[in-house]
C-alpha cells in the first residue's frame, strides 16, 4: 500500500491555494471548519449541540443532584431540564428585572427556585445593560460596549444586585453542585471568579458556559479558563457529542466566535 506523504501534500495546497484568487473560497472553508470544530454553530439548539447535551447530562444527574442556571434569561435551559429530570434541584438565576419576571413564572410551573440576583467575582451592585428598544433581551450584559459596539444599539441601563455564588452555595448549606451552567454574555470567568473555594474543594462537577465575541470586551482569554479549570478536562460542544480540546494550544483555543464549552472535574464519573 502507496504511503502519503502528508507533509508534499500540505505543502502543495499551500502553494495551489494561498493566493488572492482563492480569498473568498479559503474564508469559506474556515467557516466550515470552524462549524465541524463547534463553532458557530448558534441557530438553535440541534445544531449547537445543546439539547443532546442536556439529555445525556439528565441521565447521568442523580434524583438529588444540585444544578445552577446563571443567566438564566426566561428559564428555557431550567426548563429543559426540568422536564427531563423532574426530581434534580435547579437554581436558576438572572438579574434583569424584566426578564425575571417570565423567569420566576416558569419556575413556579416547572418545579425549581428562581433569583433574582446577578453572579460575579464579589457582592456587589451593577449596571446590566440592554438594547434601549428592546429591553428584556437574551443579550442583557455587564458590558455596555458589548451592546454598544459589538451590537450597534443604543444602552439601556439596571442597576442590580450581584453575589458571589461561593457565598450563596455555604448560606444555602450545598455540599455539591453536579452541573453549573453560565451564560452570562461575557461575564463567565467573572462567576468562575465568584466560585473559587468551591472549585479548590472540588464541589463543582460539570461546568457548561460559553466563550464568544463579548469575551474580547471583557478582555478574557480561553487561557484564563485553563488556568482556573486545571483540575478539569475542557470539551467543545458539537451537534451529537463533545470533543476533548486537550492541552491548551492558542491557535484552537483563542476563537473569539459562539461556542458552547463544557468542563468535567477530573474526577467525575460522568464521560461524553
Amino acid at each position: 500500500m502507496m504511503k502519503v506523504d502528508k507533509n508534499k501534500i500540505r505543502l502543495f495546497l499551500k502553494w495551489l491555494l494561498a493566493r488572492k484568487s482563492f480569498y473568498k473560497f479559503n474564508k469559506f472553508l474556515y467557516s466550515l471548519s470552524l462549524n465541524s470544530l463547534g463553532i458557530l454553530n448558534y441557530e438553535n439548539d440541534l445544531i449547537s449541540g445543546e439539547a443532546s447535551f442536556v439529555r445525556e447530562i439528565s441521565r447521568f444527574l442523580d434524583e438529588d443532584a444540585v444544578v445552577f442556571d446563571v443567566g438564566a434569561n426566561v428559564g428555557h435551559y431550567s426548563n429543559m431540564l426540568s422536564e427531563l429530570k423532574p426530581e434534580i434541584k435547579i437554581y436558576a438565576f438572572e438579574p434583569h428585572p424584566l426578564t425575571f419576571k417570565s423567569l420566576e413564572q416558569n419556575a413556579q410551573l416547572n418545579g425549581y427556585r428562581a433569583f433574582q440576583l446577578g453572579c460575579g467575582r464579589e457582592k456587589s451592585q451593577l449596571k446590566l445593560y440592554d438594547y434601549a428598544e428592546q429591553d428584556g433581551s437574551e443579550h442583557a450584559t455587564f458590558y455596555k460596549d458589548v451592546i454598544r459596539d459589538i451590537y450597534a444599539s443604543k444602552p439601556t441601563e439596571h442597576s442590580v444586585e450581584v453575589i458571589a455564588l461561593d457565598s450563596f452555595i455555604s448560606e444555602q448549606n450545598i455540599a455539591r453542585v453536579a452541573l453549573l451552567k453560565i451564560d452570562v454574555e461575557g461575564n463567565e470567568y467573572a462567576v468562575l471568579q465568584g466560585l473559587q473555594r468551591s472549585l479548590a474543594n472540588g464541589m463543582i462537577e460539570i461546568i457548561h458556559w460559553e466563550f464568544n465575541n463579548m469575551n474580547v470586551v471583557s478582555r478574557t482569554f480561553f487561557k484564563d479558563f485553563y488556568e482556573l479549570l486545571a483540575a478539569y478536562q475542557i470539551y467543545r460542544m458539537l451537534p451529537y457529542g463533545l470533543i476533548p480540546l486537550g492541552e491548551y494550544n492558542p491557535m484552537f483555543c483563542e476563537i473569539y466566535a459562539f461556542q458552547n464549552l463544557v468542563a468535567i472535574h477530573k474526577d467525575s464519573q460522568f464521560r461524553p
